[in-house]
């Protein structure tokens, strides 16, 4: 089959791989669209240590199913699915709590990272364990299909958050998952959302989206969030980056015993400003991936409660992938959402 591989870092080659094989649990789904995440351009040049060559990377995606293994019982060749980029076991005690992204045997799908390697969906067919797939609705293209997987980290990150119709969010960042939590903010009944990001371009489509003011980021960033919140800050601030000037952002815009949910996480470590933290009692809240939340992110996106076509800047042949990667390396001005259809 054709494969996009992270060969070495910076350097992706279209080659042919053998087509994998569904194993009892398993479906193998011939792969119609996958969407380039930001965690695959930071693994792209090895920053986030997460995507270690050789890898075909890609976890936000959909297909059809074309074969299945012997247990499999409850989808069937030609049902058009998505899938969970966690691969989780199922059984262990954060699995029984219903933390599946928290699975202590968890996987993800298209991550290399010392400690497992699974081949993700840039790729014609991938092979995907039954528990994890989620039949679409006629109504949702595949392209749409393709941004599942985020919707469902931003009702993830919302859900971890207490937030009243009257409360005030900021969100840090506007790239796919920084709009997507306006959405699910605004699908919460969230009615006041300030959004904050480097770029003008994606601010302006935060505004598109509903966003109640916008933030060119700065060093001011936090008084121009406490002009607007008449010196006390926001109540609940979501991060959707995960570099120190972001996480500081952050807290310092969070009114006393607010709530930062960190959802970003570009850099393995930052900095803490742990007297601002402690003394203005800010509860940090960290989220990751999603637990569940799919068959909400696939009524709201069908709904059109939650919209992700304005999100999409290019769907491209798979073999145009690697120019694309390099021109979201190079933060290309109006790009956000590029879709690779193997």
């Amino acid at each position: 089959m054709k494969a996009l591989l992270l060969s070495d870092y910076r350097r992706l080659e279209v080659t042919n791989l053998a087509q994998p094989k569904p194993e009892a649990d398993e479906i193998l789904i011939r792969v119609r669209a996958c969407g380039i995440c930001g965690s695959d351009v930071h693994g792209y040049d090895g920053s986030s240590g997460r995507r270690i060559p050789p890898i075909v990377m890609g976890h936000e995606a959909a297909g059809e199913v074309v074969a299945s293994g012997a247990d499999v019982k409850n989808v069937s060749v030609g049902d058009r699915v998505t899938f969970d980029s966690t691969i989780y076991c199922g059984k262990c005690s954060d699995c029984q709590r219903g933390m599946v992204n928290l699975c202590s045997q968890r996987q993800v799908l298209g991550v290399s990272c010392g400690n497992y390697r699974r081949a993700g969906a840039f790729a014609e067919f991938v092979v995907v364990p039954e528990r994890i797939v989620y039949r679409l609705p006629d109504s949702l293209s595949f392209q749409q299909a393709a941004l599942l997987e985020a919707v469902s980290v931003a009702l993830h990150a919302v859900s971890l958050a207490t937030i009243s119709p009257d409360d005030t969010v900021l969100v840090v960042g506007a790239g796919t998952i920084g709009l997507l939590l306006l959405e699910a903010l605004q699908v919460r009944g969230c009615s006041r959302v300030f959004v904050s990001d480097i770029d003008p371009t994606r601010l302006k489509l935060a505004e598109n989206l509903g966003a109640t003011a916008t933030f060119v980021s700065a060093p001011d960033h936090s008084q121009q969030v406490l002009r607007e919140t008449g010196g006390a800050g926001v109540d609940v601030a979501m991060e959707a980056v995960g570099i120190n000037a972001t996480v500081s952002a952050a807290i310092s815009s969070v009114r006393k015993s607010g709530t930062v949910v960190l959802v970003g996480n570009v850099s393995p470590e930052v900095k803490l400003p742990l007297q601002t933290v402690v003394t203005r009692q800010i509860r940090l809240q960290g989220s990751c991936a999603s637990a569940g939340e799919y068959p909400e992110a696939i009524r709201l996106v069908a709904s059109g409660a939650i919209r992700v076509k304005p999100l999409i800047s290019a769907v491209a042949k798979l073999e145009e992938g690697p120019q694309w990667f390099e021109r979201l390396y190079a933060r290309e001005p109006n790009l956000l959402k590029v879709i690779l259809a193997p």
